[in-house]
């Protein structure tokens, strides 16, 4: 009871916490856009380097669900059986 309490705690205070102290994102990142506006690079403008960053940041996303879906399918897809059958 008292964890569950905790955990409520932590999320309320993260959904209460300013928008821009959320969405910083890497450094690595910020300079890349920062350097890529009104440069027009070779490879096709400042909407390449959108699309490119959006890429890579769904695809560093991603890799860890699929890891984790990898590491523990067995009982993922176990509960997914069980929810099943108990809806039927």
């Amino acid at each position: 009871m008292r964890s569950k309490l905790i955990i409520a705690a932590v999320l309320l205070l993260a959904l209460a916490l300013p928008e821009f102290a959320l969405a910083q994102g890497c450094a690595m990142c910020k300079a890349v856009v920062q350097n890529g506006e009104g440069s027009g690079n070779i490879f096709g403008g400042e909407q390449a380097i959108g699309k490119g960053l959006n890429m890579g940041i769904l695809y560093l996303m991603a890799v860890p669900y699929v890891l984790l879906f990898l590491l523990f399918r067995k009982r993922i897809v176990g509960f997914f059986k069980e929810f099943a059958g108990a809806q039927g």
